[in-house]
């Protein structure tokens, strides 16, 4: 009994990690999320359906660390002019993520 309470449970982490993976898209990298590094902030584009707490569960379980605050931001889509054609860029959703005192994610 206990053997197949062990694999339900492995199951299910290995579920919460692939939907972590589905949660977080990329981390995001510019000049100003590179600054807040230093305050233990880090900025990622995650899944436009995802909430606050999945956000959080997600960095908690891929990063082994600890998450204070969580901050969603929609980026609206911009429009663009590439090769003499108008466009527009997509549009997402960024968290920014705030991390206890202590820990760090190096990305």
């Amino acid at each position: 009994m206990a053997k197949k309470e062990s694999t339900i449970e492995a199951v299910q982490e290995l579920q919460h990690n692939t939907q972590s993976y589905q949660v977080l898209v990329r981390p995001v990298i510019s000049e100003k999320t590179y600054s807040l590094f230093q305050n233990r902030q880090y900025s990622f584009e995650v899944n436009s359906n995802t909430n606050k707490q999945e956000i959080a569960k997600a960095v908690e379980l891929l990063y082994n660390v600890k998450v204070s605050q969580v901050r969603v931001i929609k980026v609206k889509p911009r429009n663009v002019f590439v090769r003499g054609k108008k466009g527009k860029t997509t549009g997402y959703k960024k968290a920014i993520v705030s991390l206890k005192e202590g820990y760090s994610i190096s990305i």
